[in-house]
């Protein structure tokens, strides 16, 4: 038994977040995201299970998210890096804004309540479950990047996105990328390595946050991380990751795009009954 939970039922628990892990990690290497979009709804239902209070719940996932994610976009970086697809230039810039809005972003969820994030992620999927079921990688507005004032606001407005709902920022900067005429494998690359800035201030950010609310928090909580859940996760999303990448250079995507589509829909809907 723990925290009145018997074994059996942990393990079942247990079992859910590897899986999740599983697929964060295909889904970090295909499509240069972190995973967020499935570790967050994962282990919402986890912590309501062990009972967390429901306004420090979702930055309680999201914190926890961001930290499961770090490990992953290292190692999908790396892999991708190797084929000599990242866009330096836009790197970069990308990376100075991007951890100045992750910075903010944290110390919004110092005080703000839950139902500020759980809008904020319905509204995140929403975009990103539109784009993959019936946009794809078809509109553009250009065929070249545009200048730098215009990519250091879309680093800021990727870190402040990543930071509210807990992912890495790849999906964002992949339609932006490719809303500019870069191939697919430039932007998923990019994505990839963006994900690495992200992910790990907004983890420290997030530890921070929720130092004041520890009472509150299950035990092993590191601020707003869930140590468990991170042992957990981690591992195993940063394992798959690579067989994402192998998948992302050779196979169609649009089944797999059409399935967390609609995937993503469905979380949208559960989380707007929550604010109901």
């Amino acid at each position: 038994m723990l925290m009145g939970y018997p074994a059996s039922e942990l393990a079942w628990l247990a079992l859910l977040i590897i899986a999740g892990g599983a697929v964060t990690g295909v889904l970090a290497g295909l499509f240069g995201i972190g995973g967020g979009g499935i570790i967050v709804p994962v282990l919402y239902e986890v912590f309501g299970l062990i009972h967390v209070p429901d306004d420090l719940r979702m930055q309680l996932c999201i914190g926890t998210s961001l930290a499961v994610i770090v490990p992953t976009t290292i190692r999908s970086y790396l892999a991708h890096k190797k084929k000599g697809a990242v866009i330096p230039e836009v790197m970069r810039l990308w990376s100075v804004f991007a951890v100045i809005a992750v910075v903010i972003g944290s110390w919004i969820a110092s005080f703000a309540p839950g139902a500020v994030f759980k809008v904020a992620f319905v509204v995140f999927t929403i975009f990103i479950s539109i784009k993959m079921l019936f946009i794809g990688d078809r509109w553009n507005v250009s065929n070249r990047l545009p200048g730098p004032a215009l990519v250091a606001l879309y680093g800021f407005i990727m870190g402040l996105v990543s930071s509210l709902v807990g992912v890495s920022g790849g999906a964002v900067s992949n339609a932006m990328l490719t809303l500019h005429g870069q191939p697919m494998q430039r932007a998923v690359a990019t994505s990839a390595g963006i994900g690495v800035p992200i992910t790990v201030v907004g983890a420290i950010g997030y530890a921070i946050a929720g130092w004041p609310h520890l009472a509150q928090l299950p035990p092993l909580s590191l601020g707003f991380i869930s140590v468990i859940g991170f042992v957990l996760m981690a591992p195993v999303s940063s394992y798959t990751a690579t067989y994402g990448v192998r998948l992302a250079h050779a196979l169609p995507r649009r089944y797999l795009e059409i399935g967390f589509g609609l995937f993503l829909l469905a979380v949208s809907a559960r989380f707007v009954l929550t604010l109901v």
